[in-house]
C-alpha cells in the first residue's frame, strides 16, 4: 500500500469509528497501516496536526450547506448551516470531540470569507454575523458532544432521575417534555432561540442607529 495523506486520513477515520477518541493513537494507526510510527510524521508533524486534518476531512465530505442558496434569508441559511454542521459531526464517532479546539485550515479561509460575505450581503452586519456564526457553531458542538457522550446505561439513569423528580411537579413536567422532544427537536429549539434573539437585538438597535446617524448629520442650511 502506498502511504500518502489520503490513505492515512481514510484509515484514521475508520479507526476513529472503531475505537473512539480515547483509544485513537498514532501508534495504533501505524500498526493498522503496517508502517513504523515515524513514517506518519512525513505527512503530519504531530498528532494535533493529524486530528485537525481528520476534522477538516469530515467537514469537507459531509458539511454541505456552507453557502446560502438563491433567495435564502440569512436566518434560513444559518439554520441550515447549523443543521449541516451537526450532521457532519454526528457522521463519525466522537466527531464533536475531534472538532473541539480545532482551528480552520488556512486553505479553508477563502470559504470562511465567502460565507461571511454572503451573510453580510443578506443583511446581517459583519460583526454580528461573525459573532452569530461562532455562537451557533459552539452551540452545535456542545449539543453533539452531549449526544455522543450518552453512556450505555443512560436509559436506567433517566428512569431513576424521573422517579426522583416525580414528587416535584415542575421538574416532572420539564423532564417529560425533555424526554419526548429528543436531541433533534431540542437542537432546533436552541437554534430558533438564538436566531430570534439576534433578530430582536437587530430590531432594537435599529432606532438607536438611526438616532446616532441623525445626530452625526450636519445641520441643513437655513432657508432664505
Amino acid at each position: 500500500m502506498k502511504l500518502d495523506r489520503e490513505v492515512i486520513l481514510e484509515t484514521a477515520l475508520t479507526l476513529l469509528d472503531e475505537v473512539g477518541m480515547d483509544k485513537l493513537s498514532t501508534r495504533l494507526l501505524a500498526e493498522r497501516l503496517g508502517v513504523q510510527q515515524p513514517a506518519l510524521y512525513w505527512h503530519f508533524k504531530n498528532k494535533r496536526a493529524l486530528l485537525d486534518a481528520m476534522n477538516g476531512e469530515i467537514l469537507r465530505r459531509t458539511h454541505e450547506r456552507k453557502l446560502p442558496e438563491p433567495g435564502e434569508t440569512w436566518e434560513a441559511f444559518l439554520r441550515e448551516n447549523a443543521r449541516s454542521f451537526r450532521r457532519a459531526l454526528l457522521a463519525r464517532r466522537d466527531g464533536a470531540r475531534l472538532h473541539a479546539g480545532s482551528e480552520p485550515d488556512p486553505a479553508d479561509l477563502d470559504m470562511v470569507e465567502a460565507q461571511l460575505a454572503s451573510v453580510v450581503r443578506l443583511g446581517l452586519p459583519a460583526p454580528q454575523a461573525m459573532t452569530l456564526l461562532i455562537a451557533l457553531g459552539r452551540y452545535t458542538v456542545g449539543c453533539v458532544l452531549e449526544q455522543q457522550a450518552t453512556p450505555p446505561d443512560a436509559a436506567e439513569q433517566q428512569q431513576a432521575l424521573d422517579a426522583a423528580a416525580a414528587s416535584r411537579p415542575l421538574l416532572a413536567e420539564a423532564f417529560a417534555n425533555y424526554r419526548k422532544a429528543g436531541p433533534d427537536a431540542l437542537f432546533e429549539i436552541g437554534v430558533d432561540l438564538m436566531l430570534e434573539g439576534a433578530k430582536a437585538r437587530m430590531a432594537g438597535n435599529a432606532p438607536a442607529a438611526r438616532r446616532r446617524a441623525m445626530a452625526d448629520k450636519p445641520p441643513a442650511a437655513p432657508r432664505r
